[in-house]
């Protein structure tokens, strides 16, 4: 059992015999722990739409067992229905609980499901009958959403520095550059699971909904803690299915703003490298591809420039439809979006990502600001 931390105060019982450990935890005494292993029970439909990040799905049912009990409970009632559960539960014990001991050497257990009732209840009780030392989430996943909403404000650095740049710059790969020398930085893209394009979900999945964005923004507010500034890439409030909160906005809108500039032939070598090299070959594609310039030419009025979209997708020649994307499509819509920003701009005339990962780091340095080593997970 580790215990080379400083417990909750709450869950250490003194007895004549020794130290009891209770076995809830609130939200709030799950933060203190060192890389807990989080094992969340609840059905596969419910972890999908929303988990704890770095929680394991260990379910207790099954989307359709699950489905099942809710019927028999809307018709049948409260016994009916835990009756039926301790039908489907029971021949399943002892694998699931193979599974939790199987990472019992690996971090101190904490278990949840919805909103820490009888499934969290049930399965720390057969643990504790089988020798397994395990915590019980307080209030289960409800509750953790319920701390993470309410703490994200208070969590978000003052200052911004807003990197901007028209499509293909490598505004993430730069903030990945500099995340490397020290700089805490926020990818909200990753965040999103979204590039925040049409063709933003290419080689992703479909994006992550608002619960998944706003857990893994907690983590990476987290991982900065102690930061008083954050560099993150200009971005519109919504960035695929997720929306930004409005404080983060507000800052970003009064942060210190670069520009990045890198000529159009960079910039379409970028593209090619991030949007078609890894997945050209995938039998997906090109139906993808072809998905999302349909959508572009319902945007586009300019009869020459849809016509040579078309051909370029049906020839395949990646390399000439991005460059017409970026010309008629991207670049006069970027310029639109940079009036948002209020504040004034550096300029930063970058070869690359490398390029310009180096002279924004030599930029803040000027502007005397540095990187923090010492944040969590740098």
């Amino acid at each position: 059992m580790f215990i080379n931390r400083i417990l909750p105060l709450a869950a250490i019982i003194i007895l004549s015999r020794g130290v009891v450990y209770m076995k809830e935890i609130t939200v709030d005494e799950l933060f203190m722990l060192k890389d807990p292993i989080i094992i969340d029970i609840r059905s596969p439909i419910e972890f999908e739409d929303g988990a704890i990040p770095g929680a394991i799905n260990v379910p207790l049912f099954s989307n359709e067992e699950r489905q099942e009990i809710g019927t028999i409970y809307k018709h049948e009632g409260n016994s009916a229905a835990k009756w039926r559960a301790m039908e489907l539960v029971s021949p399943k014990i002892p694998h699931l609980l193979s599974i939790i001991k199987s990472y019992q050497a690996k971090g101190e257990i904490v278990i949840h499901c919805w909103r820490g009732g009888m499934r969290s209840k049930a399965v720390i009780t057969f643990l504790e009958f089988s020798g397994i030392f395990a915590w019980r989430l307080i209030g289960g996943y409800k509750a953790y959403r319920h701390y993470i909403l309410e703490k994200l404000p208070s969590l978000l650095p003052s200052k911004a520095i807003v990197l901007h740049g028209m499509t293909g710059v490598g505004k993430t790969e730069v903030l990945k550059l500099l995340k490397k020398k020290g700089y805490p930085i926020l990818d909200l893209e990753e965040m999103a699971g979204h590039r925040g394009s049409i063709f933003g979900t290419i080689g992703l999945s479909n994006g992550h909904n608002q619960k998944t964005f706003d857990s893994l923004l907690f983590k990476g507010l987290q991982e900065i803690q102690g930061a008083d500034y954050f560099l993150v890439e200009a971005e519109s409030k919504r960035i695929g299915k997720a929306v930004q909160p409005e404080k983060l906005m507000d800052i970003k809108f009064k942060g210190t703003n670069i520009y990045i500039h890198s000529p159009l032939e960079q910039r379409v070598i970028q593209l090619i490298s991030e949007y078609v090299k890894p997945y050209e070959q995938e039998g997906w594609y090109y139906d993808k591809i072809s998905d999302g310039i349909e959508k572009v030419l319902r945007r586009v009025k300019d009869s020459e420039v849809r016509k040579s979209l078309i051909e370029s997708l049906h020839v395949k020649d990646y390399q000439e439809m991005i460059k017409i994307l970026l010309e008629h499509y991207y670049d006069p819509r970027y310029d639109h979006a940079r009036q948002e920003y209020k504040e004034d701009f550096f300029d930063i005339h970058a070869d690359n990502p490398f390029d310009a990962a180096e002279k924004i780091a030599n930029l803040l340095n000027e502007l005397s600001i540095h990187p923090n080593f010492a944040l969590k997970n740098y």
